[in-house]
């Protein structure tokens, strides 16, 4: 379809009022209806002249939604592939959009627009540039302060949320839908605007839209994150989110350890030679007011978990996220930690991390992480986080699979230490026995099973076996020497997950009807009942044949 024809319409005659008001009339009851929209602050739209509406873009229904909260035609662009069919060009160009040819500077765009708001009309902005979903918003552009300086028309704020759900292939489902519109912006007029002026005047609209999507419920930017837990785990984080521009608090047990760390500028205790960047603030734990951060770390053991919710669930706001670090269950009653933290805090943004990461090596030489959430938006915040401060990362849905895997490949390498002494074959079968049964019981939990033959299992129980530094490894070793498990953590001055997770993992796995003689019988190790080379013998000891 000829584009200059598509440009002439919005700049001299405007819409189709018939074809606008009949769409209109049609799409408004029904958005009401099957999308329970709700319009928040319709009386900050001015009823008359020019008036640029800056919103954020999540679906393509966004126009079509926004266009209802005005009482007047709005104007919008549109990417110029819509109008190649003649007939959905037209109806598109009659509804008030016109082409923009993304990432080519396009003057016809900016003159139409220019038109339209001289003619004193309305045209609706998305400053992101192309729809952002899910996660929080996207970076602006400054071509809206450029707009708002060059015309000196009036900027109305506006979020829309809800639309990124609707859509799920080509069905759209019913879904809430909600907008909401912040008082007008108005800026002194400029003939020929700077590159820094413009993006100074977006960079005092942008947020204004963000208060009103907050407001809404959406998801806020990463901009201050608290770790609990100034352990190796925890100061390792804490490291990697202050290298993506995130402002700190570290978490210490107690004053007298903030004191050591923040005197060295590094923990060396805990991760040695690793300086900590300025935007890592090191306080005691119990002064942390975590109503002020958008995300929490418990980079804390498993068993540790309850007492640190306990002491933190009550100060997590519901917009706050929580990451959660352990591999392992929380006792008594082996719960996966994002299950338990869900019962206890009102956060509804939880997410888990995995992966072959080990601490110092990780900041040394780069990770693959895995980010488990059940919240793909919150997912893939932290994984922008992540990769912003330089690691590999894969977002999965699968939260009890990360979880399951990371407690399986801290099982698994504590048996197959615990077999060693009989040779690679024994420790190989140990190994393989236990994360298979694990594996097993996962799936029955609701794992989809993807997560233990990548990253999250299998990668992460390579880097375990092999890490020099591997305190599940060496606490097999111990228990194949005869060392008591309740004599274990003093002899490695660190907890090693595996010790408190494999009897829980064989209670669950007893209760969910799975077959697990392996992981039963190192359960039984641990709690004293059998030795070790008895263990050892039973896991390549032939199977007895079932009575005919």
């Amino acid at each position: 379809m000829d584009h200059t024809a598509l440009h002439e319409r919005p700049r001299t005659t405007g819409v189709q009022p018939i074809v606008y008001w009949l769409v209109r009339a049609v799409l408004q009851p029904y958005f009401h209806i099957y999308f329970r929209l709700s319009r928040i602050g319709r009386e900050h739209v001015p009823a008359q002249g020019p008036v640029i509406i800056a919103a954020n873009h999540r679906s393509f229904l966004d126009p079509w939604v926004i266009a209802t909260v005005a009482r007047r035609p709005l104007y919008y662009v549109a990417k110029r592939e819509l109008f190649e069919k003649r007939w959905q060009g037209w109806l598109l160009n009659a509804l008030g959009a016109y082409p923009v040819d993304r990432g080519n500077g396009d003057e016809a765009m900016r003159d139409t627009t220019k038109a339209i708001l001289a003619r004193g009309d309305a045209v609706l902005i998305f400053p992101e540039g192309t729809r952002t979903r899910p996660g929080a918003l996207g970076r602006p552009k400054r071509g809206v302060g450029r707009l708002a300086l060059e015309t000196g028309a009036p900027v109305v704020p506006l979020a829309i949320h809800g639309t990124e759900a609707v859509r799920r292939g080509w069905r759209i489902r019913p879904h809430k839908v909600r907008v909401r519109v912040g008082r007008p912006l108005t800026f002194p007029r400029v003939e020929e605007p700077s590159p820094q002026l413009a993006a100074a005047v977006t960079d005092r609209i942008w947020p204004c839209v963000m208060l009103q999507w907050e407001w809404l419920g959406g998801l806020p930017p990463l901009r201050r994150a608290a770790v609990i837990g100034a352990g190796s785990w925890g100061t390792s984080l804490a490291v990697m989110l202050a290298r993506a521009g995130i402002e700190v608090d570290l978490g210490t047990r107690t004053s007298e350890q903030a004191r050591r760390i923040v005197a060295a500028g590094v923990n060396e205790h805990y991760l040695p030679g690793v300086a900590l960047p300025d935007s890592v603030n090191v306080v005691r734990s119990a002064e942390l007011e975590l109503s002020r951060h958008d995300l929490v770390v418990f980079a804390v053991p498993a068993r540790g978990l309850p007492a640190a919710v306990a002491e933190h669930g009550s100060g997590i706001s519901p917009r706050t996220g929580v990451l959660l670090c352990s591999k392992g269950l929380v006792p008594p009653l082996g719960t996966l930690a994002s299950a338990y933290v869900a019962e206890r805090t009102l956060s509804s943004r939880l997410a888990s991390i995995g992966g072959p990461a080990h601490a110092l090596a990780a900041l040394d030489g780069g990770a693959s992480l895995v980010i488990g959430a059940a919240d793909a938006g919150f997912g893939r915040q932290l994984g922008d986080a992540l990769i912003a401060a330089g690691f590999d990362v894969t977002v999965t849905r699968d939260v009890t699979g990360v979880e399951f895997a990371g407690a399986a490949k801290n099982a698994a390498a504590l048996a197959a230490a615990t077999a060693a002494a009989a040779g690679p074959n024994a420790a190989g079968a140990a190994a393989g026995k236990v994360f298979a049964e694990i594996d097993e019981l996962a799936r029955a939990s609701g794992s989809d099973g993807r997560s233990f033959s990548g990253l999250a299992g299998a990668g992460d129980l390579v880097a375990t076996v092999l890490a020099s530094g591997s305190r599940n490894r060496r606490a097999g070793e111990l228990l194949a020497q005869g060392t008591r498990a309740e004599d274990i953590v003093p002899v490695l001055g660190h907890a090693a997950e595996a010790v408190d997770t494999v009897p829980l993992l064989a209670g669950r796995a007893a209760a969910a009807g799975v077959h697990a003689p392996a992981l039963s019988g190192l359960a039984e190790l641990i709690e004293g009942r059998v030795d070790a080379a008895d263990w050892t013998a039973s896991i390549t000891a032939p199977a007895q044949a079932s009575a005919a």
